[in-house]
């Protein structure tokens, strides 16, 4: 999809001069939210440690040699499991929590469009919770403290930048994806987030990687870090490109019970035998809450930009970048 009638609110060097402040003030107002401590991450980790993330099950990792370990190492595709073990190793207490920087490649991204790329980049953060907060009501909470700082953040903005537009509600609706498939039986699962974030402007659909009534499911989800009963992902109507778009997926993660239930669904079990997944098992880990947050795409979504390399540095196709150039959109 090409845009034909999109005009850019900010110029190139604006919007360069845009993207720090923007992200530094979200991250602000994320970490007063949820009260989180930045704190330094990996870019990679050894494969034997178990505690890289596998998404869906299908994307390879980039994976290497370290000549002085003598042992294969990944780059990372996300930090669910290392920043819980990092809360546990530096001490944090029920409602303390951390944030940090993710930076990953998915080398089998074949979907290069306006909101797909080989680069992503993420906040990642995580929070220790008090027993008898794994609840959805927790949940519900956690989500729309996010949600207020992400509006915060954009009502900043467009004070700073005039032309650009408050088009956040200030509400977050809850749908679970049970609820979507019964809403709409005839459409995808995408399409039906479409229908509802069109219709609420903002929403959290709950409820995914398990098994729906019609014993499909609304999407993958890898099996040992969230609850697949206690997670969902947030997306918001983008009057842009006229579509939803997901700025996050977060959950309350695994607790021995349920990582042991997942994997057996998934038949997976062999993974019982990672750090990790020990750890976990054996009552060393805390009870956690967390997720991911798209710096690229928050970026791209409160600077009005009609597509993700507008607010990064990526690698595209040849005619992708010749048919862009062509309708005015300038890639960074």
């Amino acid at each position: 999809m090409i845009l034909t009638s999109y005009t850019d609110r900010l110029t190139v060097r604006q919007t360069e001069e845009a993207i720090a402040p923007l992200k530094r003030l979200f991250e602000q107002n994320l970490a007063l939210a949820l009260n989180l401590s930045r704190v330094s991450a990996p870019l990679f980790v050894t494969t034997q440690s178990g505690l890289n993330d596998h998404l869906s099950g299908t994307e390879r990792p980039v994976s290497f040699t370290a000549a002085a370990l003598g042992q294969p190492c990944e780059v990372v595709q996300s930090l669910a499991k290392w920043k819980r073990m990092a809360l546990h190793r530096y001490g944090f207490a029920p409602g303390e929590g951390l944030y940090t920087d993710m930076n990953a490649i998915r080398a089998d991204e074949e979907k290069l469009d306006h909101l797909h790329s080989i680069y992503v980049d993420q906040w990642d953060w995580e929070r220790v919770m008090a027993p008898g907060e794994r609840n959805t009501d927790y949940l519900k909470q956690t989500v729309r403290d996010i949600y207020s700082a992400l509006v915060s953040t954009q009502k900043n903005l467009c004070a700073q930048y005039p032309q650009l537009t408050a088009y956040l509600p200030d509400k977050i609706e809850f749908i679970s994806s049970q609820a979507l498939l019964e809403a709409y039986p005839e459409l995808p699962p995408q399409e039906r987030e479409h229908r509802a974030a069109r219709q609420h402007g903002a929403i959290f659909v709950t409820g995914i990687g398990g098994a729906l009534s019609d014993d499909t499911i609304h999407d993958v989800r890898a099996p040992d870090y969230d609850d697949w009963q206690l997670n969902g992902d947030l997306l918001v109507w983008y009057p842009v490109l006229e579509q939803a778009v997901e700025l996050s997926s977060m959950g309350i993660r695994v607790d021995a019970a349920g990582l042991t239930r997942q994997l057996g669904i998934c038949n997976q079990q062999d993974r019982l035998s990672f750090p990790f997944h020990q750890a976990l098992v054996q009552g060393q880990l805390p009870q956690t809450i967390g997720g991911g947050i798209g710096q690229s795409r928050v970026s791209m979504l409160l600077l009005e930009k009609a597509h993700i390399g507008q607010v990064q540095v990526s690698l595209w196709p040849e005619e992708t970048i010749r048919a862009l150039g062509e309708a005015g959109i300038e890639l960074l």
